[in-house]
């Protein structure tokens, strides 16, 4: 077993930082899960996207597949833009 990544992902529905110890072998998906609901966001996590260096990810991919290593910095945003008031 691969030690733990401490991963930052940045939660713009809420603009919240979360912390997530994750294991290399995750996939995408279940850490998109898992910081929605550390940030409390109650949306369906299919209505968001995650990004790394720019590049949405692969939410069928492991970290490790998808490139993503220890202190990584991902980003999930809503998939369709919000309109601006």
């Amino acid at each position: 077993m691969s030690a733990p990544l401490s991963l930052r992902v940045m939660v713009l529905d809420s603009w919240d930082e979360v912390l997530i110890e994750a294991d290399p072998n995750a996939r995408v998906a279940e850490v998109k899960e898992q910081a929605l609901a550390q940030a409390q966001v109650t949306r369906p996590p299919d209505s968001f996207l995650v990004k790394h260096h720019g590049w949405e990810v692969s939410e069928t991919a492991t970290l490790a597949d998808a490139g993503i290593g220890p202190n990584a910095a991902l980003i999930i945003l809503p998939r369709r833009r919000q309109p601006v008031r």
